[in-house]
């Protein structure tokens, strides 16, 4: 174990570090470490795409609502006076 005091400005080069690793890269499968890569990517474009469809799903329903909630009750009124003038056409006629 090092007990030197570590200089915060000391940042490791990542070439200096996988030099230092190249045993360990050696010994890897390289299909098995592509598959395993793919199937990681894969795995969370899937997660991520599922989310995104969750969200998009949630906000287009809340606009529906409110949408259908500012246009109801114009709807509604409109409706019912298609139809009361409708009926006092209708009681007009039987009048005669």
């Amino acid at each position: 174990m090092n007990h030197e005091s570590h200089d915060p400005r000391d940042i490791p080069i990542l070439t200096d570090e996988a030099e230092k690793n190249d045993a360990n890269f050696a010994s890897l499968d390289v299909k098995a470490v592509h598959a395993a890569l793919v199937t990681e990517t894969l795995n969370l474009a899937d997660s991520l795409l599922h989310r995104a469809a969750k969200d998009i799903e949630a906000a287009l329903f809340e606009r529906v609502f409110d949408q259908l909630r500012a246009q109801l009750p114009e709807l509604v009124d409109r409706v019912l006076r298609e139809h009361a003038a409708a009926g006092s056409k209708a009681a007009t006629k039987t009048d005669n």
